[in-house]
């Protein structure tokens, strides 16, 4: 496999005190895994095979609580955090959820948006809207049960997803994103039904590349449908055109439809390597930070929460892990790095 080329960052404009990366870009957004549990156990992030080979779940008092994560991201938010993603796991497994939006909410001026696997979105979606979540993001990579149920690793209606989507838009949270991870010969034959089925919805569709995230998933380049082969298909039927990011960071190649029916994205973690614009930093739900989603080891904050550390010292630790941040993986991505032993996608948050 080729050396994808590397590309040196736009610096983002400065911002008083705010620390720079060694690319010379703020921090503008957050992950913040609040488990690392899951209902469901799909084949790119936590496949069974890994879960029966002896894997074991954090406890409770092992996660950060909610009043230590309220810290902490005041803390980030003061250093420049602009958005807020809450994840997991499956972040609707940890009970009163609501609680920690309604806390992370009441930052002026910074937006809160979580990404689910919509299996209990129907019951959850008034709540969260009411606790003052801003955005959505839904898991689904197929529309019918069969090719579901491979991708998921349990027997979930999609139709109760479905019904959790309706909801979140009924609610308020919309639009929403939908995210389908595609796998060459596993559910790439869903892509035109998944786009027919939300084309004209209101919701935004994006198609997100297999990665190689953790080592759990058996990662292979050959089960990689690149994202410039998903347009093409998508276009083949529905005409599209590229349309202009949002800002500096977003991951998503966004396109839309000639005819107004509404935006697609794509996700080209693979082919189309965006580390150079990435703003991202990673929390984990026992309070690791992580400088990439492809890390092979974290930072830990909660040591120094549990063993008083002031907020002072937790800032000037985060501004330093930042300050050193130089991860390239997705641009040097080659034969060699595919054994390294990375983080898992469920423990990191995707």
């Amino acid at each position: 496999m080729n050396v994808i080329p590397i590309h040196t960052a736009r610096p983002q404009p400065p911002g008083a005190n705010l620390p720079l990366d060694t690319l010379g870009r703020h921090i503008s957004d957050l992950r913040i895994s609040v488990t690392d549990r899951c209902n469901f156990h799909c084949t790119y992030c936590m496949p069974e095979s890994a879960i029966n080979c002896g894997f074991k779940f954090l406890r409770h008092d092992e996660l950060l609580s909610f009043e230590e994560i309220e810290r902490l991201a005041r803390l980030f938010v003061a250093q420049g955090v602009k958005r807020i993603r809450i994840t997991g796991g499956e972040p609707l497994l940890r009970r009163n959820i609501e609680q920690l939006i309604e806390k992370l909410a009441s930052f002026p001026g910074v937006e809160i948006t979580l990404t689910t696997n919509g299996s209990m979105l129907a019951h959850k979606a008034k709540a969260l809207k009411a606790a003052g979540l801003h955005r959505i993001t839904v898991s689904l990579d197929a529309l019918d049960d069969a090719t579901f149920r491979h991708m998921t690793g349990v027997d979930f209606p999609v139709r109760d997803v479905l019904a959790g989507i309706d909801a979140a838009g009924a609610a308020g949270l919309d639009p929403v994103k939908i995210n389908m991870v595609v796998k060459r010969g596993a559910n790439d034959h869903a892509i035109l039904p998944m786009v027919r089925y939300f084309r004209g919805s209101g919701h935004t569709l994006r198609f997100i590349e297999f990665m190689d995230v953790g080592t759990a998933n058996g990662w292979k380049l050959g089960e990689v449908l690149p994202s410039r082969d998903i347009i093409r298909l998508i276009d083949s039927e529905y005409p599209v055109e590229p349309v202009n990011p949002k800002h500096f960071s977003e991951v998503a190649k966004r396109w839309r439809y000639k005819d107004g029916a509404g935006e697609i994205g794509v996700i080209s973690s693979v082919t189309q390597a965006f580390c150079s614009s990435c703003t991202r930093l990673r929390l984990s739900s026992e309070g690791s930070l992580f400088t990439c989603l492809f890390a092979q080891k974290g930072h830990s904050l909660r040591d120094l929460l549990r063993n008083g550390g002031s907020d002072a010292e937790l800032s000037a630790t985060i501004a330093g892990i930042w300050q050193r941040r130089d991860d390239r993986y997705s641009e040097i991505r080659t034969d060699n790095t595919a054994g390294l032993k990375k983080v898992e996608m469920h423990y990191i948050g995707g």
